[in-house]
């Protein structure tokens, strides 16, 4: 009771000129309250937490939103009619809204907790006209309604529906998410037996079920990411599970860390540990399950499973610090299995490998759906990364997926060590092999290397010898963030049957691709391949000065944007006149100024085109955009323009937007950088600043236009060919020599040669209306295209054409 007294007290000693404070007050008289525009206040998102609803009918997650008025806080709940602003990431932290009708709910199960519902709300664009007002979010008072003060317990860090006792991370289940994950302090090290132990090789050998279990003093050699198993119906209140391989000087053996164990221990419990385990119990290892591959130990490998558990027994966990470790004890060193990348093409397909690398090249965090998942969706969240260790000329490509170490796969960026363990092998046809993480893997970056046991390898020894004869500036101007990036490239010829749902890329039909894109959620990724013909194409320079448009809950867009909407809501079909342009260079590592002055008048340049928004249903309506510097460049077929006359849809709202092209990175853009490439966080912090991301370098792209094989639906898509191999997609691309044609274009994905930013020698690419004027051999040919989609959230889907198949030029199969 004292603490709710305290807490009280706060609550009562702030101001009372608050919107969220009025609204608390109206609800105390009605059961649902609906806010008219004139009495409605801005007020900010400062937190949005996910967790598994204890509604066992509706299958799905529930949110609970902190708001901010600037002189409360209030965390509520969100009704399920409004989840779609969160999977889009319309509703997000950082950003104002209006709330327009909201209802108190009790909790007829326990005496003193209720809380608000927000049944509707308006996503306010643009910049919070709130946050800039506070100085320390913490410092506000936590609103809660009178009678109700033991809910101020309640909204430290769990979830308003009292069933569930922990948050999930807002975009996967594999972090660990809230202060229950906390390490906290070392507890006090009882004094050990160690007399009386076992070794792992005698476990399967004694053990029976009326066995008692004597202690075991192991060392940790590997470590899993974590498992959340929840669903509904569940009674479990943390259902965790996480995996060890644990040995001794008798050899190796799984230890699986059970429930409310995982958030208490996890965090603790890291490679080259030694744990006193005592009140375990054995069983048989789940057949099923993934293992790392352990051959460089050269140690035995048991089958069994020690089992750690919250009760029934309760489980007894001593960590051991390393000044108390013995050698005497006999436990074994940690092996790792490095390999270089001049050694990795030498390396089976699904082998596993250590691997150490300076980052050269970040990609922004993207979510593929698990389809084995029953229950709510669930998502794992991946991005692509490139790095060099001085001995080939080929980079690292890994697919790395989260770890459960969201401090450190949302910090990777270029210019960072970084190491990965138990990468598996993926080779590709034609093409460079590249390495994805596994259930086992762990990432480790600049700052969290020390005490870590590889540290000691021969080759992590070489490659910081490699490291210290490198020129900073060298390495910056071959660095990149961000963008669209999609590994491996659709093979030069398509031999693969895609109408099965396992193949890589299924072909769909073009009605399927509509619902999938209006199904996308925030940051997913998805590759389709649909039949039909080109029909149209447009080349679009991106060298434009426009008045900015600012999108519903988003950001004013990039001049792409701008441009690409002007030329898809023109109703002309005429055709316009080529004029001659310069087509530049995209060589960003070369044109790129580092220095403090010009990156200021950058940002501030980009800033002043940002002001003085206009809405965006008044921006449609305005005749179409015109560039400064060059005319809009396009071919039509001789068809199309009768065609479009028996067109029932024509899905024109993807394309390329802003953060669909890479950016350079610099030293002094690293936090905005990593910002703009991670995902939206789900709590709001002051040095959140998206809209000074600095601007792109690329020269312009071509708007496609593909008809159905029916001829009924029509869908635009991106093309932007490589040109240069400092672009970050080059790496690992075929590049045999084309005729730069249309169609050749579209068929190897490049422009003919690459440029070299490292050579003096000048770049020679065909100019855009050079390319279209072949676009003529488009005409009426069944081809097979690759899209590739991603939801870049609220309403921008970005749609990019990675490459064109004539259909003549397929191995056709029952399934084309």
């Amino acid at each position: 009771m004292d603490d709710c007294s305290s807490e009280s007290s706060l609550v009562t000693a702030a101001p009372h000129a608050s919107f969220l404070q009025r609204t608390l007050e109206r609800l105390s008289s009605t059961q649902c309250l609906q806010i008219r525009a004139e009495e409605a206040a801005p007020v900010a998102v400062i937190a949005l937490q996910r967790y598994l609803s204890e509604n066992e009918a509706e299958q799905l997650d529930s949110y609970d939103v902190t708001f901010t008025d600037g002189v409360w806080r209030a965390k509520c709940l969100l009704h399920p009619g409004l989840h779609d602003l969160v999977h889009t990431n319309t509703l997000r932290t950082g950003a104002d809204v209006f709330i327009s009708q909201c209802s108190y709910i009790y909790n007829e199960r326990m005496l003193g907790h209720g809380y608000i519902c927000i049944e509707q709300l308006r996503c306010q664009p643009g910049r919070s006209v709130v946050l800039p007002q506070i100085k320390d979010i913490r410092s506000l008072p936590v609103l809660v309604k009178h009678g109700m003060e033991r809910s101020v317990m309640l909204q430290s860090d769990v979830p308003l529906q009292v069933s569930r006792k922990h948050y999930l991370s807002l975009w996967n289940n594999d972090d660990p998410e809230g202060d229950i994950w906390s390490p906290g302090y070392p507890s006090p090290e009882p004094v050990l037996d160690v007399s009386k132990i076992t070794l792992l090789c005698h476990l399967e050998s004694f053990f029976k079920p009326t066995w008692k279990s004597l202690p075991l003093l192991v060392k940790i050699i590997h470590k899993s990411r974590l498992r959340y198993y929840g669903k509904h119906g569940q009674k479990i209140d943390f259902p965790y599970q996480a995996y060890f391989e644990v040995a001794d000087q008798s050899g190796i053996m799984s230890l699986v860390l059970w429930n409310e164990l995982c958030p208490e221990y996890y965090q603790k419990l890291t490679v080259g540990t030694v744990l006193y385990l005592q009140n375990y119990t054995l069983k048989q290892s789940y057949s099923n399950r993934s293992h790392p591959q352990m051959d460089h130990h050269r140690m035995k490998t048991f089958n069994s499973e020690i089992c750690l558990n919250p009760r029934n027994p309760a489980s007894f966990i001593t960590v051991i610090s390393p000044k108390r470790v013995l050698p005497q004890w006999g436990l074994p060193e940690v092996a790792y299995h490095f390999v270089t990348r001049s050694e990795l093409d030498s390396l089976s397909n699904n082998a596993a490998c250590d691997v150490i690398g300076l980052v050269t090249y970040v990609g922004r965090i993207e979510r593929v759906k698990n389809k084995a998942t029953k229950g709510p969706e669930k998502y794992w969240t991946y991005r692509w990364i490139h790095a060099v260790d001085g001995t080939s000329d080929h980079p690292f490509i890994l697919e790395l997926f989260s770890s459960s170490q969201p401090d450190i796969f949302n910090h990777i960026c270029p210019m960072t060590y970084l190491v990965c363990t138990q990468m598996r092998v993926c080779q590709v046809d034609g093409s460079l092999s590249y390495l994805t993480s596994s259930f086992e893997t762990e990432t480790f970056i600049t700052g969290y290397h020390k005490g870590q046991p590889y540290v000691s390898d021969p080759k992590v020894k070489s490659f910081i010898h490699w490291t210290k004869t490198l020129k900073d500036n060298a390495v910056l101007e071959k660095t990149a963030v961000g963008g669209h990036y999609y590994y491996p490239h659709p093979p030069q010829k398509c031999l693969q049957a895609m109408a099965d749902s396992s193949a890589q890329t299924l072909l769909v039909a073009v009605a399927d691709l509509k619902t999938e894109m209006e199904t996308l959620q925030y940051r997913e990724h998805k590759r389709f391949a649909i039949q039909g013909q080109i029909s149209a194409v447009r080349y679009t320079e991106l060298q434009t000065r426009e008045v900015p448009v600012v999108r519903h809950g988003g950001d004013p867009p990039s001049s792409a944007e701008q441009t690409a909407r002007a030329s898809l809501t023109s109703q002309s079909h005429e055709k316009i006149p080529a004029k001659r342009i310069q087509l530049r260079e995209v060589t960003p590592s070369v044109q790129r100024d580092h220095s403090p002055a010009k990156r200021k008048a950058e940002l501030q340049e980009e800033r002043d085109s940002e002001s003085d928004p206009e809405p965006l249903q008044d921006a449609e309506r305005r005749p179409p955009l015109q560039l400064e510097d060059s005319d809009l460049l396009s071919w039509e077929s001789s068809s199309w323009e009768k065609q479009q006359e028996e067109v029932t849809e024509h899905l024109c709202q993807g394309g390329l937007h802003r953060d669909s092209f890479h950016r350079g990175f610099t030293l002094d853009d690293k936090d905005v950088l990593l910002q703009w490439s991670n995902l939206q966080p789900a709590h709001w912090a002051p040095e959140q600043s998206p809209d000074t991301v600095p601007p792109a370098d690329c020269p312009g792209y071509y708007q496609v236009t593909i008809l159905g094989i029916n001829k009924q639906i029509a869908v635009d898509a991106a093309f932007f060919p490589i040109v240069s191999t400092a672009d970050p997609r080059a790496v690992g691309l075929p590049q045999d020599p084309h005729g730069n044609t249309m169609l050749s274009s579209l068929s190897s994905g490049f422009l003919c040669p690459l440029g070299d930013p490292a050579s003096t020698s000048d770049m020679i690419l065909p100019e855009p209306e050079e390319v279209l004027a072949t676009a003529r051999e488009l005409e009426d040919v069944h081809v097979v295209c690759i899209l590739d989609l991603c939801h870049l959230g609220v309403d921008r889907v970005e749609v990019v054409l990675s490459r064109v198949y004539r259909v003549t030029e397929l191995r056709l199969n029952e399934e084309l």
